[in-house]
């Protein structure tokens, strides 16, 4: 695959995600406040792990890409 083709693909695919970015948070599911994602607050710092949204995301990932993989 040539250079110019590759950038063509990967100028896609970032326009793809910034729609989907930019879509998000209109929908009624809470992306990133998910029960099972996990804050931790001290004094001066927060820790936010995302879990439920990770497993959430990867659930669908895999449904689509097994989809496009039955072609």
């Amino acid at each position: 695959m040539g250079i110019g083709r590759f950038l063509i693909l990967l100028g896609a695919v970032l326009i793809l995600i910034g729609a989907i970015v930019s879509i998000l948070p209109r929908l009624p599911i809470p992306i990133g406040k998910l029960p099972g994602d996990l804050v931790f607050r001290g004094k001066n710092w927060v820790f936010y792990f995302p879990l439920g949204t990770s497993i959430l995301l990867s659930v669908l990932l895999t449904l689509i890409l097994w989809l496009l993989a039955r072609r």
